[in-house]
Parts: C-alpha cells; sequence; structure tokens
C-alpha cells in the first residue's frame, strides 16, 4: 500500500472515497466539510445524512458520493480540541473508524483531510502524528486498499505531512 501527498481540494479526488471532516450531525459545515458537501450537491448529501441523523465523536459512517468524482463520502467526526488525552484517542478512532469502513468496502483508494486541525482547533504535528501513524500500522494489514492519499489544503499542511512522515519512516 501506498501513501501519498497531495497539496489541494479534496473534493477534487479521484478516488474511490474520500473523508469528510465531519461534525456529529452530519450537516454541511465550513472548510472541508462545506466543499464536500457543495461538490457532491449539497441538498443529495444533507438528505442522505439527515437519515443518518448522527455519528459519535471518533467514529465514522458511509455514503455515496453523488456528483463527486468519488464513489463514496466517508463522514469521520473528530474531537474538538480540548487539551485532554482523550483527544488523541478520540482522532486516532476517526482514522481508524474511516479505514475500517474502506476495508468493510473493498476500497482500493481513499483521501483524507487532516481531521480536526481547522475550525476544531486540534494542533497541525500532533494531529498529523496521529493519523500518518494510524496510516502505516494499517498498511501492514491485509485488505484491498492501494493507495492512500493525505490532501493538504496549503502549504504549511503539505510540509508538515512530509516531515512527520519522514520522522516516522526513519
Amino acid at each position: 500500500m501506498e501513501i501519498k501527498f497531495v497539496k489541494g481540494d479534496i473534493a477534487l479526488a479521484m478516488t474511490d472515497a474520500i473523508v469528510n471532516a465531519a461534525n456529529r450531525n452530519l450537516m454541511p459545515g465550513t472548510g472541508v466539510c462545506g466543499a464536500i458537501f457543495e461538490g457532491a450537491g449539497i441538498y443529495r448529501l444533507e438528505e442522505e445524512c439527515r437519515k443518518i441523523g448522527y455519528c459519535p465523536t471518533g467514529s465514522a459512517v458511509m455514503t455515496p458520493g453523488y456528483k463527486l468524482m468519488c464513489k463514496y463520502v466517508i463522514h469521520a467526526v473528530g474531537p474538538i480540541y480540548r487539551g485532554s488525552p482523550d483527544d488523541a484517542k478520540l482522532l486516532k478512532s476517526a482514522y481508524v473508524s474511516s479505514l475500517s469502513l474502506a476495508k468493510e468496502h473493498n476500497l482500493k483508494s481513499i483521501a483524507f483531510p487532516a481531521i480536526s486541525t481547522g475550525v476544531y482547533g486540534y494542533p497541525l504535528a500532533d494531529a498529523t502524528r496521529i493519523a500518518l501513524g494510524v496510516m502505516l500500522d494499517f498498511a501492514k494489514e491485509k485488505s484491498s486498499l492501494e493507495e492512500i492519499i493525505c490532501y493538504c489544503y496549503d502549504d504549511k499542511t503539505y510540509n508538515m505531512y512530509l516531515k512527520i512522515y519522514d520522522e516516522l519512516n526513519n
């Protein structure tokens, strides 16, 4: 399995699934969440999410991708950063839950944003270390997944992902 890094808009990813940095009510938000809902067709995706209703922090659910170039959207709910030890557990769980759904549905490719690092305030270096740790552990498992792509919205995030990835692989 290959882990790649791309600077760009995750809503344009051509993968089997993209991960939405979702809120617990699965409603359209700002940032990554807003871009994904907009790209999918906000009303169709919102209607689908209303049927599901709720997703606890640290969990993930899957919907169709509708107008996006991906087949599915995996809505992962990361924690609002409070400086608690539970923050790391919940963020890790959001990534694990997303990858478990990809494995369960025999997906070949998945794209992730930097979950919880926007309006939820998770420190970028800490969140990146958690995300890449989960991805590298998952890469050792047997699954249909061939590619994990980390979509980084800006240079700061992209450079952080490259730096932490190098640290974890040395």
